[in-house]
C-alpha cells in the first residue's frame, strides 16, 4: 500500500516539476492502452527519460528496469524500488530480470523498457538487444512503441522535449510461433523499423 501511494504521488510531483522546467509535447496520446498488460518501449538518451515517459501514462504504474548497480546507493535504492523498479545486470544473461519483466505484463501492469540496452550518446538509434522481443513472446504482451526527443541535450529552462506515442504493436502481428532466435531477430528487427519511423516524426 505503502509503495502505491508513493508512486502515485511521486508520479504527480515529477510531472508538476517536469512541465514546469520543460516544454513537453505529447503526440498521439490516443494510442496509449487504458489498461495495463502492455510493454512500452522506447529509445534512450538521458537518466531521466523514465521520469519524462509517464507524462503521458494515466492509467496504471510502469516498472523499469534499472541497471543493478542503483540498487547498490543508499536511499536511492529505496526510492526506485517504491517506484517499482527492479534491476538488471546488463551483459550478464540476466534471467531474473527476465522472469520479472514476464510477470509484470502477465500481472496486467506496464513494463517499461530500453531495447537499446543503454543510453545512445548523440540520440541515433542504437541497435536493439533481442530482450524486449523475448520478453514479449514469453508474455504474450503488445509493445506500445514509444520515442522521447529533446531539442536541447543539456535540457536547458523551457527547451522541448516530444513524446512520441505509437500505434500499439499486438502480439499477434509479430509472427511468432516457437520464440526460436530467427523469430526474435525478426521481430526485434520489426519493433526497431516502427521505432525509427516514429523518431524520424520528431526531425
Amino acid at each position: 500500500m505503502f509503495s502505491r501511494i508513493f508512486y502515485a504521488v511521486a508520479i504527480w510531483a515529477l510531472k508538476l516539476i517536469w512541465n514546469i522546467w520543460f516544454k513537453i509535447e505529447i503526440n498521439n496520446k490516443h494510442n496509449v492502452p487504458k489498461h495495463g498488460g502492455y510493454i512500452l518501449a522506447s529509445n534512450h538518451v538521458s537518466s531521466i527519460d523514465p521520469m519524462i515517459l509517464c507524462q503521458g501514462i494515466t492509467k496504471g504504474q510502469i516498472h523499469f528496469m534499472a541497471k543493478e548497480e542503483l540498487f547498490e546507493i543508499p536511499v536511492l535504492k529505496h526510492v526506485i524500488k517504491w517506484l517499482h523498479a527492479f534491476p538488471v545486470s546488463r551483459g550478464a544473461g540476466d534471467t531474473s530480470a527476465i522472469d520479472e519483466a514476464i510477470r509484470v505484463v502477465k500481472s496486467n501492469d506496464i513494463l517499461g523498457i530500453f531495447p537499446e540496452g543503454t543510453r545512445s550518446k548523440d540520440g541515433q538509434l542504437l541497435r536493439f538487444k533481442s530482450g524486449l522481443a523475448l520478453i514479449a513472446y514469453k508474455s504474450n504482451g503488445d509493445i506500445l512503441p514509444t520515442t522521447i526527443t529533446y531539442t536541447d541535450p543539456k535540457h536547458r529552462f523551457r527547451s522541448r522535449v516530444i513524446i512520441n506515442y505509437g500505434e500499439l504493436i499486438k502480439y499477434d502481428s509479430l509472427g511468432f510461433s516457437d520464440g526460436a532466435p530467427r523469430e526474435l531477430k525478426e521481430a526485434t528487427k520489426t519493433i526497431r523499423d516502427v521505432m525509427l519511423n516514429l523518431k524520424e516524426q520528431n526531425l
